[in-house]
């Protein structure tokens, strides 16, 4: 690693951010130590600690905050003007970074892999949490969400098609209880509860004729991941509630059973979403390019017009 100059301050910046000299250290393509070694280097030069470090946390120092928020901003400039020299470039390079649920991944997951062949100088760096986070201040360029949980204030791209909630259960669990017919029978199921990020259960919500409501399902089994939830399903623990696109192939197979369908209406699906006040780098521009594509109707093929009968 570089002992002076914009690696340090890279380093000094991606320590602040992760809070670990390791994580740091991995996404930097450097070791740990170092890493370490240079930003000690540049607190002894600058003479003031950047770091609270012990065995088990790193935190920034008050001096520490104050440096980073004032180095974060020339930093951003470097790094766009870096990106928009390249940008000259007839095919993008570089690193990616994207944050996003590890069920929209699965979903995204062929128009990333897609990417990757049509780019091959470019890198895909996804990273998958449940909870919602700031992608400018987490040193992402981009998310993927539900469209409904896009911060305001972030461009906005749709990704696939508008998606659909369903209620499932297993052909053996329906075998010993008859299905729902209203939202309100579900109290006298078992269901399997969802968890959310913020720690809150997740009430079902169901919308028809311009009725909508929300039930507090109630069962013995609280999961927070939607394939786990899958699992205990099949093994007919109870009924879930989960996108169409996770459970279809099981209802193609047979191994799930849908109920309450004419209450399930489509909702926007996935978005990818940027912060619109910076430079967008050129990756990010050909991954968008790549979405829009997808989103064209296919040109019709030349026939015979129909005539009327």
């Amino acid at each position: 690693m570089q002992t002076s100059g914009l690696g340090e301050l890279e380093g000094v910046a991606a320590v602040a951010r992760l809070r670990s000299f390791r994580a740091a250290a991995t996404e930097l393509g450097v070791s740990t130590s170092a890493l370490s070694h240079a930003i000690a280097a540049l607190e002894a030069r600058i003479g003031v600690r950047l770091f609270h470090r012990t065995t088990r946390s790193v935190s920034l120092t008050e001096a520490g905050a104050q440096f980073v928020a004032g180095i974060a901003p020339a930093l951003s400039a470097i790094r766009g003007a870096m990106e928009q020299a390249g940008s000259h470039r007839d095919t993008p390079s570089g690193t990616l970074r994207i944050n996003t649920s590890s069920g929209a991944a699965r979903q995204a997951m062929p128009l990333f892999l897609a990417f990757l062949r049509r780019y091959p100088e470019m890198r895909l760096d996804i990273v998958t949490e449940g909870r919602l986070i700031d992608i400018v201040v987490a040193g992402f360029d981009a998310g993927i969400r539900l469209a409904e949980s896009v911060p305001l204030d972030m461009v906005a791209v749709p990704l696939g098609r508008p998606q659909r909630f369903a209620v499932v259960g297993s052909p053996a669990y329906f075998a010993a209880n008859p299905p729902p017919r209203a939202p309100a029978d579900l109290l006298a199921h078992r269901c399997i509860r969802t968890r959310l990020p913020s720690g809150t259960l997740y009430r079902w919500e169901f919308s028809r004729h311009g009725e909508a409501l929300s039930v507090d399902v109630q069962g013995e089994l609280t999961l927070d991941d939607p394939y786990l939830m899958l699992d205990a399903a099949r093994d007919g623990m109870g009924l879930t509630y989960l996108t169409e696109w996770s459970v279809a192939a099981d209802l193609a197979a047979g191994t799930l059973v849908r109920v309450l369908e004419d209450w399930t209406p489509p909702f926007d699906g996935l978005s990818l979403y940027y912060p619109g006040r910076r430079h967008v780098p050129a990756g990010l521009r050909a991954l968008i390019e790549m979405i829009r594509e997808d989103a064209q109707p296919a040109p019709r093929r030349p026939g015979k017009a129909r005539g009327k009968r």
